[in-house]
């Protein structure tokens, strides 16, 4: 588009007008769709500012929006989830929730100026933002009354950051599209002649202090400041899906987390511009897949605290792991009357495997029990524990219930009476810290697609020379040293259990998923994670008839629940209905769940990208269930 100009070099009003028309039809709702900027109007009081934005980007047809791929380690489509973009505070409540308990009673303070609300207004809900505080069962005890913002939000004007997160569509509209900007920290590499290779750090010399003894911990202190999860939520494309006509509310994260347009664009960037098998070629694509796959494993080694790069073991998820540590560890290494031992969390995918064995080899599985809350009762435990103990197999975080097990300790126990270890990490590695040197598990397996990451790839952590003493899953290419007919000579790992082509493009994008968690960093995800679901247990313990099934003091982002009068079928069809997705069933976890009095639960499951505006709906949608059988 051209623009006309006056004899003072300045863009004529009908142009700025029409610009700024198009402006506002990006913008969200609470902005008017037309506005007029001549000076003798006052359509919106924030029109001005529009102009000014306007101006200041000098030749409009030069103006280039800030794309992510000017900064290739973030790899973000559009913008950074921590560039302290902010949104308008705004408190929920609705009639009779309990909602309001939540608020300081200093509401002047907290909300100056034209930051008031209506305490009374059903349709508003609380801004997520950056909440400190401790364990004090007041979700607000620790926030600073002199702050002029919530919890959870940036400062800052809402107005400006969206205005120029808009300003970026309208460049696009008009046609002006950004130049691909390469990562000026390029390290070149006969392997990447792709001058504008947006990926580039997906190369082992461009990783964050690979190698360095502390780079575990600068790996996962990448911590931004402000936490905003509205802004968070514009970095997932799914969530702008609606679903019966209402924008999609994902509370289904404990079955599989969206993904992000990083990982989006990097799978795709892959088939583009590197699809190749690896380590089999000497060809151009060949060696950029192979960077790339291989750059992945280094981002997971370095994410788990891994002694080394050959303990990664690249699988299609937790599933596949748990199975491989069964039959390749356990068929050689277990014998009639050897005992096995799992906890009563379990996933059927931690119980399955080894009962199939117990029943194969005449083997023992006994049982760690738990109590009324879902907590694992660490005096019975000790009690199964003897020089027959043989594999110790259980969960760091329970998947119907969210319980937060003792995993550090219990795999101390276990080893101290000669026993091998099965950390199952596929619900803990999103929410929280996870150091398996510091764990000193044997194994750790744990699912891409539960970490924001692609389905069908996974991660089998284990120490090394015991991976080296373990005989090969599956057989076929890529794993051997050697064939003859005579003999055949095996690679160690991590090869010698990758065998034939594996899953290269989705492993890739699990190491785009993990610079996306740690760029947000996960601290800050737990933190604000544990703000939510104290938030929606709250509330929802509020509204008569629910029970809450698994109840430990701690617990992960996870909530279940029955709601008497309804079946649990019924629930999440009403919550579908509303665009709110929630898991029914026994969610694979059939022996928890009996012993808790029930076959099956309504599970919503929180991540980061939820807010407490979802949650707001999530209760007033029950609250509307109990009003018709009540």
């Amino acid at each position: 588009m051209s623009t006309n100009t006056n004899n003072n070099s300045l863009y004529n009003v009908d142009d700025l007008q029409h610009i700024a028309n198009e402006l506002f039809k990006a913008l969200p709702n609470e902005f008017p769709k037309e506005i007029s900027l001549s000076p003798d109007h006052n359509d919106h009081p924030k029109a001005t500012k529009v102009v000014e934005t306007l101006l200041s980007a000098g030749n409009l047809e030069e103006f280039t929006p800030n794309t992510s791929l000017q900064n290739p380690t973030t790899a973000y489509p559009s913008h950074s989830p921590v560039s302290g973009f902010g949104v308008s505070p705004s408190v929920g409540s609705y009639a009779n929730t309990g909602v309001t308990d939540l608020l300081p009673t200093d509401l002047d303070t907290v909300f100056p100026n034209d930051k008031k609300f209506n305490i009374n207004n059903p349709n508003t809900g609380f801004s997520d933002v950056n909440l400190k505080r401790g364990n004090d069962s007041n979700a607000f005890s620790s926030f600073n009354l002199n702050d002029n913002y919530l919890p959870f939000q940036t400062q800052g004007s809402s107005f400006e950051s969206e205005l120029k997160e808009a300003l970026t569509s309208v460049n696009t509209v008009f046609g002006i599209q950004s130049a691909l900007v390469t990562n000026p920290t390029e390290i070149q590499s006969s392997y990447y002649f792709l001058e504008d290779n947006p990926f580039a750090f997906d190369k082992k010399s461009q990783l964050p202090a690979l190698g360095h003894k502390n780079s575990f911990h600068e790996f996962n202190q990448l911590e931004s400041a402000p936490f905003d999860a509205n802004l968070i939520k514009k970095d997932f494309p799914i969530l702008r899906e609606k679903v019966n006509g209402k924008p999609l509310i994902w509370f289904d994260n404990a079955a599989t987390t969206q993904k992000p347009k990083s990982v989006i664009d990097r799978i795709a960037y892959f088939y583009e511009h590197e699809n190749s098998n690896i380590h089999r070629a000497a060809h151009e694509l060949a060696a950029r897949a192979s960077d790339a796959y291989e750059a992945a494993r280094e981002k997971v080694k370095t994410f788990l605290n891994a002694g080394s790069i050959n303990e990664i073991v690249f699988v299609r998820g937790a599933t596949e792991g748990i199975n491989l540590i069964a039959q390749s560890w356990g068929e050689n290494n277990l014998s009639v009357g050897d005992e096995i031992v799992v906890s009563n969390l379990e996933h059927h995918a931690n119980i399955v495997p080894w009962k199939r064995l117990a029943d194969k080899k005449g083997l023992k599985l006994r049982i760690i029990p738990v109590d009324d809350d879902g907590q694992i009762l660490l005096d019975e435990y000790a009690k199964l524990l003897n020089s027959k103990t043989k594999i110790v197999a259980f969960t760091q975080v329970s998947n119907a219930l969210g319980t937060v097990t003792p995993a550090k300790k219990m795999v101390e126990m276990a080893q101290a009476v000669g026993a091998r270890v099965l950390l199952d990490g596929a619900q803990s590695v999103s929410h929280m810290k996870v150091d398996v040197q510091d764990l000193n598990a044997d194994w750790l397996v744990f699912s891409g697609h539960k970490i924001f990451g692609p389905t069908g790839i996974g991660v089998l952590y284990g120490k090394e020379d015991l991976l080296n003493g373990m005989q090969p899953y599956q057989s076929g290419g890529n794993m051997i040293q050697d064939v003859t007919f005579e003999e055949i000579k095996y690679h160690k790992a991590p090869n010698r259990f990758e065998a034939g082509t594996g899953n290269i493009a989705d492993a890739i994008g699990l190491g785009a998923a993990i610079d996306y968690v740690t760029k947000i960093g996960i601290n800050a995800i737990g933190q604000y994670e544990h703000f939510l679901l104290e938030y929606a247990t709250k509330l929802l313990k509020e509204i008569p008839g629910v029970r809450l099934i698994g109840t430990a003091a701690n617990k992960a982002s996870v909530l279940s629940f029955n709601l008497q009068g309804y079946s649990n079928d019924e629930v999440g069809q009403a919550l579908n209905k509303e665009g709110i997705a929630v898991r029914t069933g026994h969610h694979c976890a059939q022996p928890i769940l009996r012993r808790l009095g029930v076959e099956t639960t309504v599970r919503p499951s929180l991540a980061f990208y939820n807010t407490t505006q979802d949650v707001d709906k999530f209760i007033e949608t029950l609250w509307e269930l109990k009003k018709v059988r009540f």
